[in-house]
């Protein structure tokens, strides 16, 4: 399954840092799940813990028709980082909204995946490891 793959590729990618985990959580509960539905399942499993929403600025272009989005800024962080063309807009002074002012880099998901397909060496744009495991796997070469 392709989920699989993608979630070995996440654990991958993370096993190294000590504050970071995965879950498959995302493939266990019904499809039509919403941001709001993980972090309330999540803060109900684990109810110690503090859940932090981490997203680029791009989200917030749609945010407003997010399923229960005032839910997500009333009981939740959300950290941002920076992304081309996009802005924090309304939610600049939100004080549930965080911007981490990093460098911004041309680089996405989508940008790598059209790298793949045209036969590019996307090695530099993430660690040998996820690389050479994208490689295996022949993730988005066709």
């Amino acid at each position: 399954m392709a989920e699989h793959h993608h979630l070995a590729l996440i654990r991958i990618a993370v096993e190294d840092q000590q504050k970071l985990g995965v879950t498959d959580i995302e493939f266990k509960i019904p499809r039509s799940s919403y941001t709001i539905d993980t972090l309330i399942w999540l803060s109900e499993k684990y109810p110690n813990r503090e859940f932090i929403l981490i997203s680029g600025t791009d989200i917030f272009l749609n945010f407003h028709k997010w399923k229960n989005y005032k839910a997500i800024l009333e009981f939740y962080a959300v950290y941002v980082y920076p992304r081309l063309g996009t802005t924090l807009g309304e939610y600049e002074n939100h004080p549930s909204v965080k911007l981490f002012p990093a460098p911004m880099m041309e680089i996405s998901s989508s940008f790598i995946r059209k790298g793949i397909k045209a036969k590019k060496n996307m090695r530099y744009w993430m660690s040998d490891k996820v690389y050479d495991y994208m490689q295996e796997m022949h993730f988005y070469k066709k």
